[in-house]
């Protein structure tokens, strides 16, 4: 039941979804901590992250296109999030904001799970915040044939240059073995949720198709990867592995591989 001393966190997206209010809100009464979790599309930045300051909020997930507009609003950078200019959770220790990046780690994860080859070719589509995380990955997992794909120049390119990668604006003339999107092609909600961020050329040139889009699992990228036989990773897996960590980060507690998979189903079922 909700109380006057619960521990509060929240989310801020311009499309949020119910993946972390249902992955975080399931460990909490799990673990019967008196915690309560809540997502919102804040119409002003600036005074969504006051408010979390001001309100005492402990923890607060940012997803795009927040992720580097943050920045300027908290107190501390972790080294995660500093060595890739980019923000996905800030932790409030009384009043002292602190901004990491579990992102990352997350598709780190993903990469030696999946065994991919560092001497695969690469193709990543975006120059976001989370197109920096997941090249920063890419980057330091031993992949060299990068093509970062973003019809912006200035951004494309200097994402590209960060990490000694390629840039081309046109996402459609590259072949490559991993094809990652690191855009809202996809998502649930928006302009372009059942449109494909590869073609049909790309997806079976390639033998590994990566969706950072968390919400459908089944993006139209990953059903069409999967109809034709191409290996798939989906943004459902990245949401998990990063929701972890800032649950971790908020509470201080690391749930079994048990809880966290039974909340990772709950997650799924919505």
């Amino acid at each position: 039941m909700l109380n006057k001393d619960m521990t509060l966190c929240i989310s801020l997206s311009a499309r949020p979804s119910n993946n972390g209010t249902r992955f975080h809100n399931f460990l909490y009464e799990a673990l019967d901590l008196n915690w309560i979790y809540k997502a919102f599309a804040p119409t002003d930045l600036g005074q969504a992250i006051a408010g979390v300051r001001g309100l005492g909020i402990r923890g607060c997930a940012i997803s795009m296109p927040y992720k580097e507009d943050v920045i300027d609003l908290v107190d501390r950078m972790d080294a995660s999030a500093t060595a890739i200019a980019s923000v996905n959770t800030i932790v409030n220790d009384d009043g002292v904001l602190t901004a990491y990046n579990t992102d990352y780690s997350a598709i780190a994860q993903l990469i030696e799970r999946n065994a991919l080859d560092p001497a695969s070719t690469v193709l990543l589509r975006g120059s976001g915040g989370m197109a920096k995380a997941t090249a920063a990955a890419f980057r330091d997992a031993g992949f060299a044939q990068v093509t970062i794909a973003a019809r912006n120049e200035s951004r494309g390119r200097a994402l590209a240059d960060l990490y000694g990668f390629d840039w081309t604006a046109d996402a459609e003339s590259v072949t490559a073995d991993v094809i990652v999107n690191i855009t809202p092609i996809g998502m649930a909600g928006g302009a372009d949720e059942h449109a494909l961020s590869f073609t049909d050329a790309q997806i079976a040139a390639a033998s590994v198709a990566f969706d950072v889009v968390a919400l459908p699992a089944e993006t139209p990228l990953i059903a069409a990867a999967r109809a034709a036989g191409t290996t798939v990773i989906t943004g459902a897996e990245v949401a998990t592995l990063q929701a972890l960590e800032q649950f971790v980060l908020y509470t201080g507690i690391r749930p079994t591989a048990e809880q966290v998979q039974a909340a990772e189903e709950f997650m799924r079922a919505q």
